[in-house]
């Protein structure tokens, strides 16, 4: 611009002298070549400047990304819907309903060796809800990525957790509706507030986070960290191909933290009056005296995690590829998700076990069919009083989900049929009994 300018002052400068030179002649041949001269280059600038001013518009339209994608359920039928409410906490009961699942609309930004990145999810799971899922910050090195040299990515805000294989996996690109039971227990959300250490060189992945230890999802302190004391969360893993059209990926995770056991206040002593004969009169043998009992201190306790997780992809010509998957968990009090662990107050440590094993085929590059088993038990050691014995217990959560779909390219249409059981149910003798909730649900997606 500023050349522009400069150039434009010394053609009117140029122009004004020569009519001012004190020749009474008209201009003759030599200034009227001179001013067309000066006006070509005068045109050439401009058209310089323009081209430089589109093409700094185009970088900086490419240095920010606007993308996204839409989940919208129809859950045809879930064994468990009742046309009724919850009376403790007033949540209807009825499953078989439409429901936006998720909703992201995401921006990209990078600058150099800077990225940042934000994610919005909009949902009606519980009611319409809009949340961020992801806000990060990040720096790179190198800027351009050079297989040569190892490259490293440090983030640091709301991150997804750098554990296994199935809680890193994109929502849009995952072949099943949901995660298996146990990552939904132990990692509800998938992300936590943090640092994220990234590398990539050759075959190797590596990550590692130290983060609050309440991830979104979760239910107790979601977002939240009641304690000082950090979770430290890491990932090692390989990707490779084992011979030409066979890829093996695979990995190594552990996670060590701390979790939050809270107080509770002194109670003053008290009287409660019990109508056993539901006559309304107080009488002297309903009235029972409840003592006071001091305050009690929040109490830390550890928890811990370690997982293995592995994928092998070979390529079926003509339909496409043919993907194993499996992932299996061993913890210990780090349920967040579907049983809180809190070993102060069940007064042991909560051993919690897990594995998912799947197969997913392409059919072309139009559809794909697969199918995944899980098995999730939040308490290893459950048992039950049985007369004067104590007996085990299962406790296992469990889902067999059956999946199939049309897609051109991201964009979806699917069906999953979920066979679950859970241990929420009570068999005619009072004992615990497996409780079934299988589920029929149409999902159509949606990526721009």
């Amino acid at each position: 611009m500023r050349r522009l300018t400069w150039l434009i002052v010394l053609a009117v400068t140029t122009l004004t002298a020569s009519a001012w030179a004190g020749d009474p002649e008209p201009p003759g041949d030599d200034w009227h070549a001179a001013f067309l001269k000066q006006q070509a280059e005068l045109d050439a600038l401009r058209a310089a400047f323009e081209k430089e001013q589109k093409e700094r518009q185009e970088r900086l339209a490419a240095q920010v990304k606007v993308s996204g994608f839409v989940q919208v359920d129809w859950i045809v039928h879930n064994q468990s819907s009742q046309d009724d409410i919850n009376g403790s906490t007033g949540a209807p009961l009825n499953q078989d309903r439409f429901e936006l699942r998720r909703g992201h609309v995401r921006l990209d930004a990078e600058k150099g060796m800077v990225l940042g990145a934000l994610e919005i999810d909009a949902n009606t799971v519980s009611g319409p809800q809009v949340r961020p899922i992801e806000a990060q910050v990040s720096l790179r090195w190198p800027e351009k990525e050079d297989p040569r040299v190892p490259s490293v990515l440090v983030s640091a805000g709301l991150l997804r957790i750098p554990f296994g294989y199935e809680v890193q996996e994109l929502d849009w690109v995952r072949p099943f509706l949901e995660r298996a039971n146990m990552m939904q227990a132990l990692f509800p959300g998938e992300f936590d507030l943090g640092v994220r250490f990234m590398m990539k060189y050759r075959f190797l992945r590596w990550g590692m986070g130290v983060m609050n230890g309440s991830p979104i999802g979760s239910k107790e302190f979601p977002d939240l960290d009641p304690t000082a004391t950090k979770e430290v969360v890491g990932r090692v893993g390989v990707d490779f191909d084992i011979v030409p059209g066979v890829r093996f990926q695979a990995g190594v995770s552990a996670d060590s933290g701390t979790g939050f056991h809270p107080g509770t206040p002194a109670s003053k002593p008290q009287l409660i009056w019990q109508d056993q004969n539901g006559d309304g009169l107080v009488e002297p043998n309903e009235i029972v005296a409840v003592g006071g009992a001091p305050a009690t201190p929040s109490q830390l306790f550890h928890r811990f995690a370690v997982g293995g997780d592995a994928r092998i992809i070979v390529r079926v010509a003509p339909l496409g590829d043919l993907t194993f998957r499996g992932e299996a968990v061993s913890a210990l009090n780090l349920d967040r998700g579907y049983e809180y662990a809190d070993p102060i107050g069940a007064g042991h440590d909560l051993r919690e076990t897990g594995w998912s094993g799947a197969a997913v085929q392409e059919v072309t590059r139009w559809a794909m069919i697969g199918a995944r088993y899980d098995v999730y038990n939040p308490n290893a050691d459950a048992t039950q009083q049985q007369a004067l014995n104590l007996v085990p217990v299962d406790r296992a959560y469990s889902t067999l989900a059956l999946m199939a779909m049309v897609r051109d390219g991201w964009q979806r249409l699917m069906i999953e049929y979920d066979i679950n059981r859970n241990p929420l149910g009570i068999g005619a003798n009072g004992s615990p009994t497996t409780l079934g909730t299988n589920a029929l649900t149409l999902r159509a997606q949606l990526v721009f």
